[in-house]
């Protein structure tokens, strides 16, 4: 089983890159982040003429997240718990004892700002929904553009980038938080000490990914007994390569057999 986890960056803009790979990769479940484009003019044929079954929320121009999977969904509901739900920054999917998260965290802005203490609360909210209708004994798997580097290694110049809204300590204690529900970094299990290995470069860097200026923003959480039956977890750095990407790269894990 394959599952994968890509900010698109504008889907539409992206499906020349989002489609050959569905072809050649074949992911069981494919979750998309900031889609940016409105629920009537979602390219939702486009999953469907290759075998999958698309969930979609989103708006023109900002956020927006989707779900596209082999086999179509036991149940999907979106957002948090209250208000303001945010339907377009959280799909959840649940196939048969398998629960799926695909989350768009946002970003904060300036630590300074409001849209930073919101950023802060929305991890916190998230733990919430965790507690609320899920158990760290479940077959659980949380994934998306977390807009969090986690720790010093996770980002191509710590000294620097240190006190960014995605890279300092306030952030750092909210989505270690979020973790300690009983979450596992599926990428860290497999690569525990591995820097420069990034998911996200900027696009007014000069060359950021030829001289590996990223940052390890997207991320495959899962809990314990799924997370160990993990066999890889790949960032498919070629994907920031193509012409006219995303800023960010495709995250997969695969397990053997099946996770339910």
């Amino acid at each position: 089983m394959k599952i994968a986890t890509y900010n698109v960056n504008s889907l539409r803009s992206r499906l020349h890159v989002v489609l050959p790979w569905l072809q050649k990769q074949q992911p069981d479940i494919f979750c998309m982040q900031e889609t940016k484009v409105e629920d009537a003019k979602f390219p939702a044929a486009d999953f469907e003429g290759m075998g999958y079954t698309v969930s979609f929320r989103g708006n023109k121009q900002y956020n927006g997240v989707a779900v596209a999977s082999r086999q179509k969904p036991d149940a999907v509901s979106f957002g948090l718990n209250d208000d303001p739900a945010d339907p377009d920054r959280l799909a959840a999917v649940r196939f048969g004892n398998l629960t799926v998260i695909n989350v768009y965290v946002p970003q904060g802005q300036e630590v300074d700002k409001p849209q930073f203490a919101y950023k802060l609360n929305w991890l916190a909210r998230l733990k919430m929904l965790l507690e609320k209708h899920y158990r760290p004994d479940e077959n659980l798997i949380l994934c998306g553009d977390f807009n969090v580097a986690p720790t010093p290694i996770d980002v191509h110049d710590p000294k620097r980038i240190l006190g960014h809204v995605s890279f300092n300590p306030q952030v750092w204690k909210a989505y270690e938080d979020l973790l300690s529900w009983g979450l596992v970094d599926v990428f860290r299990k497999h690569h525990p000490e591995k820097p420069g290995q990034y998911t996200f470069f900027d696009y007014r860097i000069r060359d950021s990914v030829g001289r590996n200026l990223g940052w390890r923003v997207d991320h495959i959480l899962a809990t314990e007994k799924v997370a160990g039956r993990s066999v890889e977890c790949v960032i498919d750095l070629p994907t920031r390569t193509l012409d006219k990407p995303s800023d960010h790269v495709v995250l997969y894990a695969a397990w053997k057999g099946s996770i339910r």
